[in-house]
């Protein structure tokens, strides 16, 4: 069976890709599994001091499946994803996005989960969710951009373009797709080369200032 999430560790930073093209990498119910499954084992594991969160195919995540969201139990759906959601956002470890293709509704939430995001061109982001009637992550996205900015991307729906992203904050750089891995793979290192635990330090000054999002 084809794995929904891809692993590999080279030093001290640790890749996870998502590896659900076919499907734009939706988060279905196994995948958000997998992905808690994922950073429980990278948390423990204490050659891993950075993560790199990345993606197959021309997609980052389109969001939550449909095909489950379609079954009218979305708002079972949503309440089941709380330990999905709090296992990303109170990771002790930084996490930096590599962002290529579309981020929306839950990818654009799990792309503002992680600590850093760097995009290729092609990147786009919204909660285009609000428009067949699923909540927008407001709490979340006022984390990350301006909260005049997360009002409007959660009242409207729509997408923002990578270069729009970067102009509110949301990415911190726009490079090529040739460029993504290399870009991300030194900020990566560099973070990790950091003398042990400031990293993991910093980190958890940044877990400390942040709202509670996600009870258990």
């Amino acid at each position: 069976m084809t794995e929904l999430t891809l692993l590999a560790i080279s030093g001290h930073v640790a890749t996870l890709t998502l590896n659900r093209p076919a499907k734009r990498n939706a988060l279905c119910r196994e995948l958000r599994f997998e992905i808690v499954d994922r950073l429980q084992h990278l948390k423990q594991d204490e050659r891993v001091r950075c993560v790199i969160l990345a993606a197959q195919g021309p997609a980052f995540c389109a969001g939550f499946d449909r095909s489950e969201l379609a079954s009218g139990a979305m708002e079972a759906i949503f309440q089941e994803s709380q330990e999905y959601h709090r296992s990303v956002y109170t990771f002790p470890k930084p996490l930096i996005a590599a962002i290529g293709g579309a981020a929306l509704g839950g990818g654009c939430d799990l792309a503002a989960l992680c600590d850093v995001r760097i995009a290729t061109p092609s990147a786009v982001f919204g909660q285009p969710q609000v428009r067949f009637g699923a909540a927008a992550a407001y709490g979340l996205m006022r984390q990350v951009v301006p909260e005049g900015t997360a009002r409007e991307m959660c009242l409207t729906g729509r997408t923002y373009s990578a270069e729009e992203a970067l102009q509110c904050g949301l990415v911190s750089a726009v490079c090529s797709p040739e460029d993504l891995p290399e870009r991300v793979s030194a900020m990566a290192t560099a973070v990790a080369s950091l003398p042990d635990p400031m990293a993991r330090t910093i980190k958890q000054d940044f877990l400390e200032a942040q709202p509670i999002l996600f009870k258990d």
